[in-house]
């Protein structure tokens, strides 16, 4: 079995994730790109002992950074797979 540090990165704590996290029960997690869901959701059950319902998985992709002193030197912004956890009724996961 694949070990959770080597799946989950990172909470993702944003506008859009706190919405999530109050209305439907749902966590936002950023993985590595080579995770699937099954391993994001044993990584989630693992760690934080919880009973997960379904996991959506996403990858973003990278953005333009916009050239700010009228060079040519755009850069950018790296993409990265982001997981949405939802969790069964009854369940839910202390952020700090």
């Amino acid at each position: 079995m694949i070990e959770p540090s080597k799946v989950l990165k990172e909470s993702r704590i944003t506008e859009k994730a706190t919405t999530l996290t109050a209305n439907l029960n749902q966590y936002t997690f950023e993985v590595y790109p080579d995770a699937t869901r099954t391993q994001v959701k044993l990584a989630v059950e693992k760690v934080f002992k919880v009973d997960v319902a379904k996991v959506n998985v996403m990858n973003v992709k990278p953005k333009a950074r916009p050239d700010r002193m009228r060079r040519n030197r755009g850069g950018k912004v790296s993409g990265m797979k982001k997981a949405i956890v939802t969790l069964k009724e009854g369940n839910s996961i202390e952020m700090v």
